[in-house]
């Protein structure tokens, strides 16, 4: 340490060494989340920080529901890519969770205005996400469950990165692969085998739609015995995925 002539001088060094370490660390993290995901852009994740959380706990409220809460928890998921799933899937899960997302760069402004406009008028007990495809994978790969401003900003963060970092291909794939579709039960290919006893290349469109439909929720609205509610989502996801063309709509990511 270099000699000090007053207090003011050590105050101003002790602030350069904090800030140069502050700086390093930030790198540090810097690159390593970009590692992180480009690992991730050929390699498929073992786990998630939700599967982890499943496996170790039963979801609040699941007993509601009638499904089984107690005993060993195993997990469901293996990961598929676009060739290993029918095209039905991919087109059901932009049907029914972001009809933009070919076409915007992370984050849909339109649907994030029209989601705080139902949620400011509506009563608080009913909250409308705006949620893009590629920042539910940012949230479900890499961060925890929550509501905190620090993870809505990792979550935007990831979500630059995986945009930046992967094609719309990969983003699809890691979704349709890690989204929790059911209790311990995360991707297609999972869901397909549980609920239908067949391969997630084999799905037909009704299917698929209902697997998409009950994303939002797949602990409540349950593809295994879909009610009222699922089978109006499934429907509504039907219609969604004929307003836009049928797979031909995701031909740019899927090679059909």
């Amino acid at each position: 340490m270099p000699p000090v002539s007053s207090a003011r001088q050590k105050s101003v060094y002790y602030l350069r060494q904090a800030t140069r370490m502050a700086l390093q660390v930030g790198a540090a993290l810097f690159l390593a989340s970009v590692a992180w995901v480009l690992v991730y852009r050929w390699v498929a994740p073992p786990a998630t920080w939700l599967m982890l959380d499943r496996r170790a706990h039963a979801p609040v409220g699941l007993g509601y529901y009638g499904i089984q809460a107690e005993g060993a928890r195993q997990i469901r998921y293996r990961f598929r890519t676009l060739d290993e799933v029918a095209p039905t899937v991919p087109l059901a899960l932009v049907a029914a969770e972001d009809q933009r997302f070919l076409i915007h760069h992370g984050f849909d402004v339109d649907a994030l205005v029209h989601a705080a406009k139902r949620n400011w008028n509506g009563d608080g007990k009913h909250i409308v996400g705006g949620s893009t495809i590629s920042q539910q994978v940012a949230k479900n790969v890499f961060l925890w469950q929550g509501r905190s401003y620090v993870r809505k900003a990792a979550e935007a963060y990831f979500t630059v990165l995986i945009e930046t970092l992967w094609s719309k291909r990969r983003i699809m794939e890691m979704y349709l692969s890690v989204a929790e579709m059911g209790d311990c039960t995360f991707g297609v290919e999972a869901a397909s085998e549980r609920y239908f006893h067949k391969s997630a290349d084999r799905l037909t469109a009704p299917e698929a739609a209902l697997l998409a439909g009950v994303l939002p929720n797949p602990l409540r609205f349950r593809a295994s015995d879909p009610g009222p509610v699922a089978r109006a989502k499934q429907l509504r996801v039907l219609r969604n995925m004929r307003r836009l063309g049928g797979t031909a709509y995701v031909a740019e990511i899927t090679g059909e």
